[in-house]
């Protein structure tokens, strides 16, 4: 089984600035892509950035040029710098990663529990 636990959200001013972390434990082979997603209270969940294994990002268009995705492959660890944050950031934010637990396994998808994060004055 693969673990995720993410930390690094809160309550933060408009403006501010957080870093989610995600690390992931257990049966680990290699990961595949990383990602977060958020969700905030009645709306679907959507995403908000993704990291290949060779480093390719994407964006969702609402966070490019604040938000910035990186990873550690030798801690298994995902990391999201949010820049600029506003009041619609709001939401819960999930870790996703696509893990190899074996060369004779497809990856398989994983998810975090979740952290908030609050972005009020």
């Amino acid at each position: 089984q693969v673990q995720l636990e993410e930390t690094g959200g809160g309550l933060v001013q408009p403006g501010g600035s957080l870093r989610l972390s995600c690390v992931a434990s257990g049966r680990i082979f290699s990961i595949n892509a990383m990602g977060w997603y958020r969700q905030a209270p009645g709306k679907q969940r959507e995403l908000v950035a993704t990291i290949t294994d060779v480093g390719s990002t994407k964006y969702g268009d609402s966070v490019k040029g604040r938000f910035t995705i990186s990873r550690d492959n030798a801690r298994n660890t995902v990391y999201l710098q949010m820049n600029n944050l506003k009041p619609e950031d709001t939401a819960v934010y999930y870790c996703h990663q696509l893990v190899n637990i074996g060369t004779s396994y497809a990856p398989t998808g994983y998810w975090g529990q979740g952290t908030q994060v609050t972005v009020s004055s």
